[in-house]
């Protein structure tokens, strides 16, 4: 299907006028016409209702102009990354993230990079560990921030300086809310809710050692402000990850033992980036590495 045409089709759609929409594509209303009728018999459906003056998409056309309007987009991205401009570097970065305190350091890696390369655009798509690395795998993500474990032998990564907390999240009139922290064996025979995060549920079975089979998980959750909600209604308390924000009424209680784990802007082994996101990659890697040096001359 010619690129071309679903380009026809889309501003048709959006002018609702044939005549309009010739005028604006400068091609003859007849020409316009032609073409969209063509690309009905192509799909084999009816696409707009044809009225006196104005035209309307039909329930298959607005379908469709969604599944359109993606292709145009994924085609005018490839060529921006094929074929960037030589003097200004142009394309997106897509990157997934986890509630992580590490965005702190990602979004100051975004900024320093964005001065230097203003026209290029970055996605954020936000999920948990598992949501993100299936993501990089389809090829939705270009990389992700990722918490640790994480496989090394598939992936490559850079490790972030902050290392995230565990604890547990509970309303302020609590029986737990008075307490400094939260062992392994105050969790049992109550509630729980704990995160979807399935490499994230090794861990704290590790450090809930021989209490994990006794803790009664009621609700998972994979974003942290949802579970937030869950917590403040008094379902139980959430094992979560400590955020650099407040949640009215409740309280975030650290695990002890303490529980941290490192995290990692991570991207695939072998994977063939277009140019403008490999310049990226290796602006994160030396930026870590500039922090790197400062920190030890401090």
């Amino acid at each position: 299907m010619d690129i071309r045409i679903l380009k026809y089709f889309l501003m048709a759609a959006r002018e609702e006028n044939i005549t309009k929409a010739a005028q604006l594509l400068h091609i003859t209303q007849p020409t316009l016409s032609r073409q969209l009728k063509q690309l009905e018999e192509e799909l084999g459906v009816k696409l707009f209702q044809r009225g006196r003056h104005s035209i309307y998409l039909t329930n298959e056309g607005m379908l469709f102009r969604r599944r359109a309007q993606e292709l145009v987009n994924v085609v005018e991205k490839a060529k921006g990354e094929l074929f960037p401009q030589e003097e200004k570097m142009t394309g997106e970065v897509s990157i997934g993230c986890g509630e992580l305190l590490s965005m702190e350091e990602l979004s100051e890696i975004i900024t320093a990079f964005s001065k230097r390369h203003s026209l290029v655009k970055f996605h954020l798509r936000s999920g948990y560990n598992d949501d993100i690395k299936e993501w990089i795998e389809q090829g939705i993500l270009d990389m992700g921030l990722l918490i640790e474990p994480v496989d090394i032998g598939k992936y490559e990564f850079v490790r972030m300086k902050q290392r995230e907390e565990w604890g547990v999240l509970v309303r302020e009139d609590s029986p737990f809310a008075a307490q400094d922290a939260i062992r392994p064996g105050d969790l049992v025979g109550i509630p729980v809710v704990t995160t979807m995060d399935s490499p994230v549920h090794k861990e704290l079975a590790n450090w809930s050692s021989d209490y994990a089979k006794e803790m009664d998980s009621v609700m998972t959750y994979n974003l942290l402000y949802n579970a937030a909600v869950i917590a403040r209604k008094g379902i139980g308390p959430v094992i979560c990850l400590k955020l650099a924000c407040h949640y009215d009424d409740l309280v975030f209680i650290p695990l002890s033992p303490t529980l941290k784990l490192s995290s990692v802007l991570t991207w695939k082994e072998h994977q063939m980036f277009s140019n403008m996101v490999s310049t990226f990659i290796q602006f994160a890697k030396k930026y870590k590495k500039a922090f790197l040096i400062m920190k030890t001359r401090h």
